[in-house]
């Protein structure tokens, strides 16, 4: 790391209200007839116009706490480009996409599966958790419950009325700690051709509901998709 550098603007997303950059790794690569780290060196520029705008939006705003979290996102994006990995621009695209469904504006269908796979379709973005099923058409009209596990028990909802091609479901009444869970209904011709079709047309069928959780009694195991 060659340095911090703090600059006076603000820089605002280009298309999301109240949502601001608060700092960036700028990484160059310098000449060297050899590899290694000393021939990549970065700055974290942070935007003390944003840390001031989203203040005066939020009377809680904690500006150590999130400096500290902005300082700490940047240098891992340069660890990470020493180690030539893309774990975080992954979730950086993740969250991105995330604020544009928030925003109601178009979004990556698939956005969560770029977040991080915890465990075998269980995909988390920040703290919100995602988990994946694929249900066919026919075993999803006659399913009266849609059942899943999570933290080794075993809960059920009411099927919504419709699958679509993808649907999201808000699920209460689960202890997700402070983000939240939501079950994510693919319809069962695998997501790559899902994701080949919807390329080719301008919207999938995309379904958002909400639904409260019951446990199944005596029903525990291990989390996955259900």
């Amino acid at each position: 790391m060659d340095g911090l550098t703090v600059r006076p603007e603000a820089l605002p997303h280009p298309t999301l209200s109240e949502v601001y950059t608060l700092g960036h790794c700028l990484t160059e690569r310098y000449p060297s007839d050899w590899g290694g780290p000393d021939t990549i060196r970065s700055i974290v520029v942070l935007y003390h116009g944003s840390f001031r705008a989203l203040a005066a939006l939020d009377p809680d705003f904690d500006w150590e706490e999130e400096l500290w979290e902005t300082l700490t996102h940047e240098v891992r994006h340069h660890l990470e480009t020493l180690a030539r990995e893309d774990e975080l621009e992954r979730l950086d695209y993740a969250v991105d996409e995330a604020l544009k469904r928030d925003q109601g504006e178009a979004f990556d269908p698939l956005y969560y599966r770029y977040g991080r796979e915890v465990a075998p379709g269980i995909y988390q973005v920040e703290y919100d958790f995602f988990l994946e099923q694929e249900w066919d058409e026919d075993d999803f009209e006659k399913a009266p419950w849609i059942e899943f596990s999570w933290h080794g028990n075993r809960w059920r909802i009411p099927r919504p009325e419709t699958l679509g091609d993808l649907h999201y479901v808000w699920v209460w009444g689960v202890d997700v700690g402070p983000g939240t869970l939501q079950l994510v209904l693919v319809r069962k011709r695998g997501w790559r051709r899902l994701l080949r079709e919807w390329r080719r047309r301008e919207e999938p069928e995309l379904w958002e509901s909400e639904a409260e959780a019951e446990p199944l009694l005596g029903g525990t195991e291990s989390p996955s998709q259900g």
